[in-house]
């Protein structure tokens, strides 16, 4: 039996490097993810903690399994915000880039150790939009995503 998961794949006009930017830098992720702010030094076995804005409110918290730039990024995740969620279990999220001929990058999404089938499409309906976003940002040519 598979374990529950949802898996996204997409094909965008970037480089690896401007993509693996907006995955990993808050000044960038702000852009395209809701004003959320991902923070992490993203060495393995380091905390990555989302932040509403500017504020000091984490709404989301996780460890870096794995952080093989510009390729490879996987962190364990979990919403912090609302009643009980703190105690309930982490999720894994893994992104892979793969470079393809004419300035593009296939990114895949796998997000799971999801409990079931209610969870996948829960997530299914929360990464839709922040992908949608994110594809906008990268090909937009938007500067703001590759200095600082």
């Amino acid at each position: 039996m598979t374990e529950p998961a949802f898996v996204h794949e997409m094909d965008l006009r970037t480089t690896p490097e401007r993509l693996w930017r907006a995955l990993t830098d808050g000044r960038v992720t702000r852009r395209y993810w809701f004003d959320r702010r991902i923070e992490s030094n993203w060495t393995p076995g380091s905390p990555v903690r989302f932040y509403d804005g500017d504020g000091d409110t984490v709404t989301d918290t996780g460890v870096v399994t794995v952080h093989e730039p510009p390729r490879l990024l996987s962190y364990t995740f979990r919403h912090e915000l609302g009643e009980g969620a703190a105690d309930g279990p982490y999720t894994r999220v893994s992104f892979t880039l793969m470079p393809l001929a004419g300035d593009r990058v296939r990114l895949r999404l796998v997000h799971d150790r999801l409990s079931g089938p209610d969870e996948v499409e829960g997530w299914r309906a929360g990464w839709t939009p922040i992908l949608d976003n994110l594809r906008e940002f990268v090909e937009s040519g938007d500067k703001a995503g590759t200095t600082g």
